[in-house]
């Protein structure tokens, strides 16, 4: 137990140097020295590395082969390095500890998760034997943002691999993989009409407003459960003052769903939204980000031989849905097996109490350890 106890505070000390690097995907220059720091440790442990150049204001995305690459398909390990939170979150909550948990903005979505995979690839690299497949590891910029400018390497690198496994985190509360996950789009619909006194003019106005709120309810009405469709009218702006008729007015639209036969017509549902006020005039911008993640028998193949090697590093693993979206979208799309979740074990991704379970750490990094080591 003693060294077990070592071993994980090893390894969150580590995690900390990685936390207090602070990695908006918004903020190039900020990833950047993110990417550097890894760059640079795996440099130094022997992998040939390649920085893909950002653009669009993202990011680099960084790429690490072992050394002993073939022209046979391999394994491709996926992380981000990008975080949600703005610089100076760290400053208003700084990393700490406390009743076994490690608090700190994007330590569990994923710093932990992407820490632990240059920890395997160290060990690996510091052993004379060789797994049976080639590594790749693929740190990406902008996933918090929807992998604008990654999605391509993504791709290209999926298809050129036998297996994906994705090191988000692991779902709470026990740490299940993850072996489907839903689509997503995102839009945003603008609506201009007309300005007019609210008191004087009530009636030539033509309010932004009220046939926002007209939209709203029909994207809402769309959500069917059954079928596993969800819409979300999530952020709402519009309008000056109380005493002036809203010219403009503004939504952002969140869809997720689960079969990928109806990403087309979903989409449609939405750029294709009408005004049902006269004189009104409405935009609608986006799309499909991320196709499902579907189960399928090779991903689930992949998942039964990480169950046994997790139960050899102690670890119950399970499978469960995730409603978020991640990577390895893109991957199980192309119909690789991918299995995803497999990163540190806590919860609050995106939220305050974002934490990692400590006296877990070492269990995980054993696991990710022996499947790298022992898939064929």
């Amino acid at each position: 137990m003693a060294d077990r106890h070592e071993e994980n505070e090893r390894l969150l000390a580590g995690i900390r140097s990685w936390v207090e690097i602070e990695s908006p995907s918004t903020d190039a220059e900020a990833v950047n020295r993110m990417a550097d720091l890894v760059q640079g440790e795996l440099d130094g442990i022997g992998l040939e590395t390649e920085r893909v150049p950002g653009r669009d204001g993202f990011g680099d995305h960084l790429l690490a082969r072992t050394p002993w690459q073939t022209n046979e398909p391999g394994i491709m390990v996926l992380g981000h390095l990008d975080t949600v939170w703005s610089l100076g979150t760290l400053a208003a909550r700084p990393f700490r500890v406390e009743d076994g948990k490690a608090y700190g903005p994007g330590i569990y979505d994923m710093k932990g998760g992407a820490y632990l995979i240059c920890e395997a690839i160290r060990t690996i690299m510091e052993t004379e034997e060789r797994p049976p497949l080639p590594i790749t590891v693929l740190f990406v910029s902008d996933e918090e943002v929807g992998s604008p400018t990654s999605r391509e390497v993504i791709e290209a690198e999926a298809k050129r691999s036998k297996y994906v496994i994705v090191n988000e985190p692991a779902r709470p509360p026990h740490g299940a993989a993850v072996t489907t996950r839903s689509g997503w789009g995102r839009f945003r619909i603008r609506v201009r009409g007309r300005a007019a006194h609210a008191g004087s003019d009530h009636q030539l106005g033509r309010s932004a407003i009220a046939e926002l709120a007209r939209l709203i309810v029909k994207i809402e009405g769309m959500t069917d459960y059954e079928r596993g469709v969800t819409f979300n009218v999530g952020t709402v702006q519009g309008g000056t003052r109380p005493n002036v008729v809203p010219e403009e007015a503004e939504a952002d639209v969140d869809l997720r769903f689960a079969n990928p036969d109806e990403a087309d017509s979903l989409e449609q549902a939405v750029l294709g939204l009408e005004p049902e006020g006269e004189d009104i005039e409405i935009e609608v911008f986006g799309g499909i980000n991320r196709p499902p993640f579907e189960r399928s028998e090779a991903g689930m193949a992949l998942f039964e031989r990480a169950k046994a090697v997790a139960a050899d590093a102690g670890v119950d693993l399970k499978e469960t849905w995730a409603g978020g979206v991640s990577d390895g979208n893109f991957a199980a799309a192309l119909g690789v097996p991918t299995l995803d979740g497999l990163g540190v074990v806590g919860a609050g991704a995106h939220a305050e109490h974002e934490h990692i379970v400590v006296d877990r750490l070492a269990e995980r990094s054993d696991f990710l350890l022996g499947l790298l080591r022992t898939l064929d």
